[in-house]
């Protein structure tokens, strides 16, 4: 696809300071995108909760290093012994490489810590993210596309796109394969009207949030059985992928705190 947006040469006097030649990448052209709407969705979501542009810029900010940190951990941890063994590999492939749930797993606790601190309810506010979470990761998976990375497997039929460029980080470039990132981004827009079609009628806090981190985990089983970066790896003998694991346990625990949320939701209307 087009891994590069455009690449162009830093003025003389700026040189020594930055590289000769900067890029910009799709990829982070996506993410960028996705993060000045989602930033906008989630302020007018939860101004009713007193947020306002600097407070819910600081907590963006606590996120997106989280969601760095997250995202890079789980990544190497899923080949431990490629990364851990080579800090330098570690190094050249810090701009590269996340896996959506490493960031979530660590974002949502700093957004509990975060709200906690400043005594903002955490489920209406987690309400408002089930609307732009859907969003910023749509705009990450269409980066992922443009970029080749979170392919498919080999593709038989009129579905497959072929990775040509030879900036493309897909690892099968030249053959037709399954286009998960558009199979994801699917997922995520489908998600988004289940949660809006819901808001009409929630039944309890934090219902809408726990829509979303369900029906994308249960599309995200789904999904990986057309995932074809098999690097990835593998758990209870490659019966099923990391993310896959990491989405049932999500499954799981969602349900159970729709239970306990819509059971106390009960208790207190008596």
């Amino acid at each position: 696809m087009y891994p590069k947006i455009v690449s162009f040469n830093i003025p003389e006097f700026l040189r020594g300071i930055f590289p000769d030649q900067m890029t910009l990448n799709s990829y982070g052209l996506c993410i960028g995108l996705g993060i000045i709407a989602t930033y906008f969705i989630i302020l007018y979501k939860t101004k009713q909760q007193g947020l306002n542009k600097d407070n819910l810029s600081e907590l963006f900010l606590w996120c997106f290093l989280a969601a760095f940190v997250g995202g890079k951990l789980l990544f190497y941890l899923e080949d431990p012994s490629k990364y851990f063994g080579n800090p330098q590999l570690m190094l050249k492939n810090m701009g590269n490489g996340f896996v959506f749930y490493g960031s979530l797993l660590l974002v949502v606790p700093t957004m509990y810590l975060w709200l906690r601190h400043y005594k903002i309810p955490f489920w209406p506010f987690m309400d408002g993210v089930a609307f732009g979470g859907p969003v910023l990761h749509s705009f990450g998976r269409l980066g992922c596309f443009l970029a080749g990375c979170c392919h498919g497997k080999i593709c038989n039929n009129s579905l497959g796109v072929v990775f040509s460029n030879p900036d493309s980080v897909a690892s099968i470039r030249n053959m037709p394969l399954y286009p998960t990132q558009l199979f994801d981004i699917a997922i995520n827009l489908t998600t988004l009207l289940i949660v809006y079609l819901v808001s009409k009628r929630q039944q309890f806090k934090g219902q809408l949030f726990l829509i979303y981190i369900a029906f994308y985990a249960i599309g995200r089983v789904i999904n990986e059985n057309f995932r074809g970066d098999d690097e990835r790896g593998f758990l209870f003998g490659g019966l099923i992928t990391y993310s896959q694991f990491i989405a049932i346990i999500l499954i799981i625990l969602s349900a159970t705190a729709w239970f306990i949320l819509s059971k106390k939701t009960k208790l207190e209307e008596r």
